[in-house]
């Protein structure tokens, strides 16, 4: 059946519109935007709503092959059109890791099974991500691979990284590095400083990633390499980014949700659900963040969604596992830390969540372009809700946010023309 979205305020940075208007669907594609009528489409009223492309996730963990216990791609990519995502790109550490085109086609053979999220599948950079010998990317590539990360592991080997910059290079796809010096990390569990000294906890330096970092951008310099640092968390890593961008340098960044809300004090009670890497900084760090918010250092928003099981998360402080899930409640995270402190408003926050991280891996998503596939996300900027773990449809729940009380949410979440998500439908 079409659709019509009526009375909503269309925003789709791709192609520079911000307007009240109808969008109606046909046949699984934009067919029109403007003031339109159908006598035989569905309607939704979308009035007070913005009606944006699909949203994307560029960083999220599924966990299968190997640890379905913790996801799987069919709970994972339901639980991103819960949250508003119409696609996302899953990393390679899983067991086995990503990194032969077999695995590729795995993945990709499960997600259509699965019927909910567009998924794009991400290929280590090195095989078994053990930064010593390149991965075949060609032949991940023909399977269908998007990007290369050893994500969970920098890339220690400075001649490894050089090498997979000048190969990837051949292919047009891009290096998406988690920059960590593990010489500096060591067996750091939160951010070095006063705050780790008191907790007894070692900690992680600023230097660990932004050492990592600014190698990386001279490594992509040399080879004029796609590079994409995942995850940034410091104020430092945040200059590196803006020096590489001024240069010239195809040097794009992502920020996380628990890196502009939270600082390492939230680890005071010992709670795991607070550990991360990288870990939670300073309230400096997340200034600095915002700041690159607002002035396009940072291009993407994306959740490192990363789901561990409760007798996992229930080990002491340093022997847990590091990550948190963050899918189903992402968007009003974001809105939390960008539009209620004016930081960024409505339309550069959905240009980070749909048009860039699609330019970024090369996806043919993030845009309402008339005849582009009708993936569509309808949010209710001011629907005051709770967060509640008893609800999400992720098979985890480590989450630091339950009980948390957030504005903006994903009402409507439409792929292809199919309403995959509707709040309370």
């Amino acid at each position: 059946m079409d659709l019509l979205i009526k009375n909503g305020r269309i925003l789709d940075p791709a192609n520079q519109i911000d307007r009240t208007a109808d969008l109606l669907v046909h046949n699984g594609k934009i067919a029109e935007i403007g003031s339109v009528r159908s006598n035989s489409a569905r309607v939704i009223d979308a009035q007070n709503g913005l009606v944006t492309p699909g949203l994307i996730d560029m960083h999220v963990h599924l966990r299968e092959p190997g640890e379905e216990e913790e996801e799987t791609i069919a709970s994972g990519s339901a639980a991103a059109v819960a949250g508003g995502f119409t696609a996302l790109a899953c990393m390679p550490n899983t067991n086995p890791p990503i990194d032969n085109e077999a695995t590729v086609d795995f993945v990709y053979q499960q997600a259509a099974a699965a019927g909910q999220a567009h998924v794009y599948v991400t290929g280590a950079i090195t095989k078994g991500r053990q930064g010593r010998e390149l991965a075949e990317m060609g032949q991940m590539v023909r399977g269908g691979a998007v990007a290369f990360t050893d994500d969970g592991n920098g890339v220690q080997n400075p001649s490894v990284m050089l090498r997979a910059m000048q190969y990837v290079s051949m292919f047009d796809k891009v290096i998406m590095e988690h920059c960590q010096d593990d010489s500096l990390a060591d067996a750091g569990c939160m951010n070095a400083g006063y705050e780790a000294t008191v907790l007894g906890l070692p900690g992680i330096p600023h230097l660990a990633e932004e050492l990592m970092l600014y190698r990386d951008v001279q490594l992509a310099r040399q080879t004029a390499a796609r590079l994409h640092a995942q995850h940034l968390s410091t104020a430092g890593s945040v200059d590196i980014v803006r020096q590489a961008k001024r240069h010239g340098l195809n040097v794009t960044a992502e920020v996380t949700p628990h890196h502009l809300l939270l600082t390492e004090t939230a680890c005071r009670d010992y709670d795991t659900n607070y550990k991360m890497n990288p870990p939670l900084r300073t309230e400096k760090d997340i200034q600095a963040l915002r700041d690159a918010v607002a002035d396009g250092t940072i291009d993407c928003l994306a959740g490192d969604h990363a789901p561990h099981l409760r007798s996992e998360k229930e080990l002491e402080f340093l022997q847990a596992p590091f990550g948190i899930i963050s899918l189903e409640c992402a968007l009003g995270l974001y809105a939390k830390a960008l539009i209620d402190t004016q930081t960024i408003d409505w339309p550069r926050l959905i240009e980070m969540m749909t048009v860039n991280p699609a330019r970024i891996l090369g996806i043919p998503r993030g845009t309402l372009s008339i005849g582009a596939d009708a993936d569509i996300t309808i949010i209710d900027p001011k629907n005051p809700w709770t967060v509640n773990l008893d609800k999400f449809r992720s098979k985890s729940r480590n989450c630091p946010y339950h009980g948390w009380q957030l504005n903006a949410r994903a009402v409507y979440t439409i792929i292809a023309g199919e309403i995959r998500f509707q709040l309370n439908g």
